[in-house]
């Protein structure tokens, strides 16, 4: 587990700008290093978690982060979650508005689950000010269904151009992208990359269509969770009104490029972004363990997409 030391980054002075800093954490030691930034969270969800720097499975060097998690809450808990995840520290928070890049490298444990259930092994956020109304989902988020890799957006909700078939995956024409709409929330999902075996089933959610996002496709897909270690490189910058951006490359290929509505612009919500891995599921009754190696993050490409061409500056 990670030290209490680590937990007092939480209230250290600001720093004056937070997203020109480069982080970097090969997990090579018995805690996290100081040049990456990071800590393991304490809280009730978190307790069903254990986070191990362990030398037998390892992507590059001589360790990685092993992060586990257990059945805490009660398989019929909907409302309990069960977590193991990583933070950025408080005081490193990149501005909403600022455009990052982030990497890491993530390898499935077995046994991958195979049921269609909440798994996410990546996740950005807004911050949520104290007394804020709502619960938000992550801005961008790696998620597994099925078994099967897939990546999400979410944004706050804009009414449909068009009829939402529900429980039927949606088949978008150009300019429009699958999406989840959820207005009882003021959000709406879309679906962004996949694994090349994902089907129709796997996203019946997703069953509109929206133009709020314009979607690259670069001709890859998403690697499989089987695969063995994937090494992600993604930039983030949020923009509600529009003008968000996020590139997606996964093992040096491009995945997507996207842009357009990315993120929330709720009452209430903080001034910055953060980025947080590790699992995270709905209550479930088995173990789950994921590792995860090499991360980084800079405000230039070319420090975190290794053996990539980097797109060009906006």
């Amino acid at each position: 587990m990670a030290t209490v030391a680590a937990l007092c980054w939480m209230s250290a002075p600001a720093v004056a700008d937070p997203g020109s800093i480069v982080l970097s954490d090969g997990f090579e030691g018995t805690d996290f290093a100081d040049s990456g930034g990071l800590y393991y969270r304490e809280n009730y969800e978190q307790t069903a978690g254990t986070a191990e720097f362990q030398k037998e499975v390892k992507r590059t060097g001589n360790g990685a982060l092993k992060l586990s998690i257990k059945p805490l809450c009660g398989a019929t808990n909907d409302g309990c979650s069960e977590r193991a995840e990583v933070w950025e520290k408080t005081e490193l928070r990149v501005p909403y508005d600022q455009g990052v890049w982030y990497g890491f490298a993530v390898r499935f444990g077995e046994p991958i689950p195979q049921d269609d259930h909440r798994y996410l092994i990546a996740q950005w956020k807004r911050e949520i000010d104290p007394g804020a109304e709502g619960d938000f989902s992550p801005f961008l988020a790696l998620r597994l269904r099925n078994g099967k890799l897939f990546a999400t957006i979410e944004t706050n909700y804009l009414a449909p151009g068009g009829d939402a078939a529900n429980g039927t995956a949606a088949s978008c024409g150009d300019g429009t992208v699958p999406v989840w709409f959820r207005p009882e929330t003021n959000q709406m999902r879309a679906l962004i990359a996949t694994e090349a075996d994902w089907t129709p089933e796997d996203g019946r959610m997703f069953s509109a269509c929206t133009p709020a996002l314009q979607i690259v496709d670069h001709g890859n897909k998403l690697p499989a969770a089987d695969s063995g270690w994937i090494d992600f490189a993604i930039y983030t910058k949020p923009g509600p009104d529009g003008t968000g951006h996020v590139e997606i490359f996964a093992n040096g290929k491009p995945i997507v490029t996207v842009k357009g509505h990315i993120g929330h612009a709720d009452k209430g919500l903080g001034k910055n972004q953060y980025f947080k891995f590790g699992p995270y599921r709905a209550a479930h009754t088995t173990e789950w363990t994921l590792y995860y190696d090499d991360f980084r993050r800079s405000p230039n490409c070319a420090d975190v997409l290794a053996g990539g061409d980097c797109p060009a500056p906006e």
